[in-house]
């Protein structure tokens, strides 16, 4: 199933996407409220919509938001899970090299990064001379779980949706080459455009694609990550305990436009679509926004 938040007629609401249409699920219309506190309820109400002959909302009558809305602790992120993605920016990591890691690369992003599947993305120049795309396939949590075993992890698992995690490589370097700055201005991961239950997708066999405006920049199949995502859950889940509604990106591929020569980076008005099989599209354009406002921080990019 594909269970989406779209905004109509003035309302917030929970949907089953079907090729018609979406049909509006009763109850709150927080994905995170439901996996909390009823996941058995939204099942069952899933399946009762999806299989009843009630009326679909038209798509072009809602816009689809963001699927997650409400956050207990930041995005949690996997770096370099794709070998082919970890050695071509070897040597363009401006002296901030490492040898490739023996255990997954785990970072976190600010809740306030996430936008909707069509929203802009927010982009200031002033703040980083070096936009980049990266184009995910993010797990969403169900189930609350500390310490989980791999063989277990899929039942922690309630489904995927896409996710473009645009990182400034700049504020990368800057901040000592950790990724938290260079990848949690606001409003600048679009997330969606719906959560596919994992009963439903064949992870491998998932082709994920990035487009720059009409040009495909990055081409993968996801049984190409290093880990899989029962080996994330495990890793990441060690002595920690995961939350329903977490979500979790799980890496990109190759193609980058740090790790091209010359180097692509993004400008405003630039539109990035990601896309997957049987998971959608994200298509968002850059759109300049005043992120640097007053701030006394000095930035001084070479141009």
């Amino acid at each position: 199933m594909r269970i989406a938040r779209v905004f109509h007629d003035s309302q917030v609401r929970l949907g089953v996407v079907a090729d018609d249409g979406v049909r509006l699920l009763p109850g709150s219309p927080s994905l995170v409220d439901w996996l909390e506190r009823d996941p058995r309820g939204l099942a069952a109400s899933v399946r009762q919509v999806a299989s009843s002959q009630a009326d679909c909302v038209p798509l072009n009558e809602v816009r689809f938001l963001a699927p997650v809305d409400r956050f207990r602790r930041d995005v949690l992120c996997t770096g370099w899970n794709y070998y082919d993605h970890f050695t071509e920016s070897i040597g363009k990591r401006e002296g901030q090299e490492v040898e490739r890691p023996k255990a997954p690369a785990f970072f976190t992003k600010s809740p306030d990064v996430v936008i909707g599947p069509t929203d802009p993305i927010a982009f200031d120049a002033r703040i980083s001379k070096k936009w980049d795309y990266e184009a995910e396939v993010a797990v969403i949590i169900g189930k609350a779980g500390r310490s989980i075993p791999a063989r277990q992890a899929m039942d922690h698992v309630w489904g995927y949706c896409l996710a473009n995690d645009v990182s400034q490589r700049d504020l990368q370097r800057r901040h000592g080459g950790q990724w938290l700055k260079g990848k949690s201005l606001d409003g600048t991961m679009p997330l969606g455009p719906w959560v596919v239950t994992a009963d439903e997708v064949d992870l491998p066999a998932v082709r994920l694609k990035c487009l720059l405006n009409g040009q495909v920049m990055q081409d993968a199949y996801a049984r190409q990550m290093v880990l899989t995502v029962p080996e994330l859950v495990a890793e990441l889940s060690l002595g920690m305990t995961l939350r329903p509604g977490d979500v979790l990106l799980t890496g990109t591929p190759s193609g980058i436009g740090n790790a091209r020569n010359p180097p692509v980076f993004l400008k405003a008005g630039d539109e990035l679509v990601v896309q997957a099989t049987g998971l959608g599209e994200l298509r968002n354009r850059l759109e300049s926004v005043d992120l640097y406002g007053e701030s006394s921080v000095a930035l001084d990019w070479p141009d």
